[in-house]
């Protein structure tokens, strides 16, 4: 993949492509391009950045999005020239990482460069794609085994029919409907094992009758029966309501894949990929910004593979600033003492207490993101799990809540020019809901994050790191 320029700023930056099982994909030519990135890797690099997208970003979302952020980062030009008033020679290297996020897309490079059309509303597309079409979009992305198409042939065909859809709308499910549904989540090698585990498996257990009957609630509640689905009583309508709410546990098994998918792409192909250019590059800061669920690709790359619920693996010397943009990824991941779990630590707090990130960490949160702040907990919603207190539950998502149990204090965004006075070893959550607003759809404003306040907010935290 060559390294892309971004118009009108003077920051480039390298896409390296990394495959589901966390390995980097060969260039056509079969060469790796994260070589080409190590040869940039010079003594000379003062400041590396990673970057990693979130969810439904196939490669051609993944360029719009990286060219989007890279160039609303180079906009801020009073945060560069304090950078190099700061850092004498100031000279950044940018890395990107694709991983494949997307129940379908254009995950080839050729076709990428030549452009594709904006991402369009995913549930609403699915509504109107025939049987055979779903299974083949879903299939790859859940498990391709012969199982799970056979599974997802049963669901859709319930779909079909308004005599079972409608029951199960209500909870109960059709004969062989539900076995159809554990097929799906075994042949995806899910667990659930509670909220302190590992990133895709963070949930309680999988209850598909409770998932449709969520999933109806949801769309009422956000009237996608009405704008999407038809409100009426015609067979279509009800056909449309029926087969979106049987698509929720479908739905439901695909977004905790791409959740474990984040894990093991970071904790494998990005860790190797930040340590390699940590040695390459000498005494460079590495600077580290995540998305979505790419807040979990981040973090694993810090940690890397875990084995006795430990995290043996370090990088060669901790990372130095890190910014979670509306990040997909549980509330608690960086508690110290979980208060329900007899004050276990999150899954991710060995990075605090092990002084694996140096500079501060800082976590965006916006009131207008649903993707996080309705989809994200809809397990807690199927469990019936009670607010811890008023305010924080037990499954539920950071780019809601914030960086909860690691002591993290509030601040609201301030406009671009503003000070933050960020130190190492801060733990911040920032309120973006003036800023991150826009957006339609399911996701709201999830993906509304190009803006000159919030790459402002990433570069204090870079220049933290360097008046330390």
């Amino acid at each position: 993949m060559p390294e892309r320029s971004v118009p009108g700023t003077d920051l480039t930056y390298h896409l390296v492509l990394l495959d589901e099982d966390g390995h980097e994909r060969e260039e056509a030519d079969g060469s790796r391009y994260s070589r080409t990135v190590l040869e940039h890797a010079t003594p000379d690099v003062t400041d590396i950045f990673v970057l990693s997208h979130g969810w439904k970003g196939d490669i051609p979302a993944a360029i719009r999005q990286y060219d989007s952020w890279v160039g609303v980062m180079g906009d801020q030009k009073e945060d560069l020239q304090r950078l190099r008033d700061v850092v004498p020679g100031f000279s950044p290297l940018v890395v990107a990482v694709h991983w494949p996020s997307l129940p379908w897309g254009v995950e080839r490079v050729g076709a990428a460069l030549l452009g594709a059309d904006e991402d369009t509303d995913e549930f609403a597309a699915e509504n109107h794609l025939p049987t055979d079409e779903l299974v083949a979009l879903y299939a790859p992305r859940i498990g391709d085994t012969q199982r799970t198409r056979d599974a997802l042939h049963t669901i859709l065909a319930a779909a079909q029919d308004p005599a079972a859809g409608e029951p199960a709308r209500a909870g109960t499910l059709p004969p062989g409907l539900e076995a159809a549904y554990q097929a799906l989540y075994e042949e995806a090698g899910l667990d659930s094992l509670g909220a302190l585990a590992a990133p895709g498996a963070d949930q309680p257990p999988f209850d598909p009758g409770a998932a449709i009957v969520a999933w109806t609630d949801m769309s009422s509640e956000s009237a996608v029966d009405a704008a999407l689905l038809g409100a009426g009583d015609e067979p279509a309508d009800q056909l449309a309501r029926a087969k979106d709410a049987l698509l929720g546990p479908v739905r439901q098994v695909s977004f905790w894949t791409m959740k474990k998918r984040a894990r093991i792409v970071g904790e494998r192909a990005a860790h190797d990929l930040i340590a390699a250019l940590q040695r390459a590059a000498g005494n460079a800061r590495v600077h580290l910004m995540g998305h979505s669920f790419g807040c979990i690709v981040v973090s694993a790359a810090i940690a890397g593979p875990r084995q006795n619920d430990s995290f043996p693996f370090p990088l060669p010397r901790p990372v130095d600033a890190v910014f979670l943009v509306q990040g997909a990824m549980s509330l608690w991941s960086y508690a110290e003492k979980v208060p329900f779990a007899d004050s276990q630590p999150g899954f991710f707090a060995e990075l605090l207490t092990a002084g694996r990130i140096r500079g501060p960490l800082v976590a965006t949160t916006s009131i207008h993101d649903t993707a996080v702040g309705t989809y994200y907990p809809l397990g807690a919603r199927i469990s019936g799990q009670p607010l811890l207190g008023v305010e924080l539950p037990e499954y539920g998502g950071l780019g809601a809540f914030g960086i909860q149990g690691a002591d993290a204090s509030p601040r609201s965004i301030l406009v671009h020019t503003a000070e933050y006075g960020f130190a190492p070893g801060d733990r911040v959550n920032v309120d973006a809901s003036e800023v991150i607003n826009g957006g339609h759809g399911p996701s709201g404003a999830h993906s509304d994050i190009a803006h000159s306040a919030v790459a402002h907010l990433m570069w204090q935290a870079v220049v933290s790191a360097h008046l330390s």
